[in-house]
């Protein structure tokens, strides 16, 4: 096995060596997140060299900013078989697979084990942010001796501007750190970049470090996804302790099936039973409703609070705003490569009908990998998070097999690049306005697998024409929604 301390940017007082062979060169992985961490994994399994690049002070930086939050998923989802081997050869003790864990302790419990380990230590780059990713002497435009030229990374680290020359290149850079706003259009409402100081994007910690900001407050929480829910659910319990608290709840759209869950019929009972928890505090009162209900304009007031209008000119005041409305990739570094992205989604284009919630919502998908994820420019590939673009349903569990599959490509292992090696809970809900299947005995989803699930090693199928929503001559296995790496 190569060793990862050999993957070393060229000196900056001279170019590369042209002679270099993009063979000989290690795999470059952005991002050092659960995914990037598994990728890193599977390329040492079979013998290559990555080098990780971290913008963060340590790895996982981004499942410890939503570190009080618990999984809607049990450990034995969110361990990678490849980095559950290595751990393992150095004496880990795995946790409970059934237990869920917060974002802090998956970062505690399993990457920062992983990430001192001598195989990753040499590795990993911390405090490294990619700053481009290009062909080497071959800008986006040229065709000529383009496929030959291997990549070149740029990145800053310490205040240096350096370089590394890579065979490949896995971005895995989630997307946790780019929130979509509160505006319905998709650009911020009027007013709201100005009232920056009132407004929370993500998973605030209401009961823990952030419940000065929010006890006894008016809190508008915005989005109806599982981020929105759980900052919801939260604010009950908060509005419990501190008297005074009000909880408001703006949802764009009045339809809340997706929003409530599959209650029962979920396969992970912890994010089934979230949905229906928030059913009752607003059938109960406890949570005050406002859907449809799309921003439009944040205006502030003498006394600091907010009034928000929606586009039919209602309004509503709070004095502090939660935006949870959805997650977007940050593709600028990609910006001198060649890419193959959906245009709404902003995902791999062969991806994007797989994965669209504007055709269904219950996360069932085909398993993929390194065919439907790989770029024009050949090596080149997203997974994780960033795979799914402005998609919001994904699981740890598809980012480990979306890797699985693209090194074992890297390696030339073609056959266990098709191999489909992932098995997932259902979600109990699908929001798509198709036909359902007829069949009694059918699950009530536009994605119901129609081949026995268990037959992981069948030649992948077309998507049937007739089923946009999944393929349902595919097998399928279903990604339910987690918060982003």
């Amino acid at each position: 096995m190569s060793s990862c301390c050999s993957a070393k940017p060229a000196p900056q007082n001279r170019a590369p060596e042209r002679s270099a062979s993009p063979g000989s060169l290690p795999v470059a992985i952005i991002g050092g997140g659960p995914v990037g961490l598994a990728a890193a994994a599977h390329l040492l399994e079979r013998g290559l060299e990555p080098v990780v690049f971290e913008a963060g002070p340590s790895v996982g930086t981004a499942p410890l900013d939503w570190g009080h939050v618990h999984t809607f998923s049990p450990w034995r989802y969110n361990v990678d078989r490849a980095c559950r081997a290595l751990l393992e050869r150095h004496g880990w003790t795995a946790p409970d697979a059934e237990v869920f864990p917060t974002g802090r302790e998956l970062v505690e419990d399993y990457l920062a084990p992983l990430a001192v380990l001598p195989e990753f230590a040499a590795c990993l780059r911390l405090n490294t942010r990619v700053t481009g990713v290009a062909r080497l002497r071959a800008g986006k435009v040229r065709n000529d001796g383009r496929e030959q030229q291997p990549f070149e990374v740029r990145f800053q680290t310490g205040g240096q501007e350096g370089r590394l020359l890579a065979r490949a290149v896995i971005v895995a850079t989630g997307t946790w750190g780019h929130p979509n706003p509160a505006g319905a259009s998709g650009l911020p409402a009027i007013g709201e970049q100005s009232a920056a100081d009132r407004i929370r994007y993500g998973m605030p910690d209401v009961l823990g470090a952030e419940r000065g900001r929010y006890a006894g407050k008016r809190v508008l929480v915005v989005g109806s996804g599982h981020s929105a829910i759980g900052s919801l659910i939260d604010l009950v319990a908060l509005a419990d302790q501190a008297p005074g608290t009000t909880v408001i709840w703006a949802a764009r759209s009045p339809d809340l099936t997706r929003a409530y869950g599959g209650g029962a019929a979920d396969q992970l009972p912890e994010r089934g039973a979230l949905g229906q928890r928030l059913k009752a505090y607003v059938e109960g009162g406890r949570v005050q409703l406002l859907a449809p209900f799309a921003v439009e304009e944040v205006r502030r007031q003498t006394d600091g609070s907010l009034d928000v209008l929606d586009s039919s000119g209602r309004s509503v005041q709070a004095d502090e705003m939660v935006v949870a409305t959805g997650l977007r990739p940050e593709l600028s570094i990609l910006r001198e490569v060649r890419l193959d992205l959906d245009p709404a989604l902003e995902c791999p284009r062969v991806l994007a009908p797989l994965i669209d919630p504007n055709l269904h919502s219950c996360g069932t998908v085909r398993p993929h990998g390194a065919f439907e994820l790989q770029q024009p420019d050949t090596g080149l590939f997203l997974a994780g998070m960033t795979s799914y673009g402005r998609a919001p349903t994904f699981l740890l569990a598809t980012g480990y097999e979306q890797v699985r599959s693209i090194t074992a490509f890297l390696a030339g292992d073609i056959e266990a690049a098709r191999r489909v090696e992932l098995d997932l809970p259902e979600t109990g809900v699908c929001s798509s306005s198709r036909v359902l299947p007829a069949d009694a005995d059918a699950a009530s989803s536009c994605c119901t697998p129609k081949t026995p699930q268990g037959a992981c090693c069948a030649p992948k199928p077309e998507l049937a024409e007739d089923a946009p929503c999944c393929g349902t001559a595919a097998q399928k296995v279903s990604v339910p929604a987690e918060p982003a790496e």
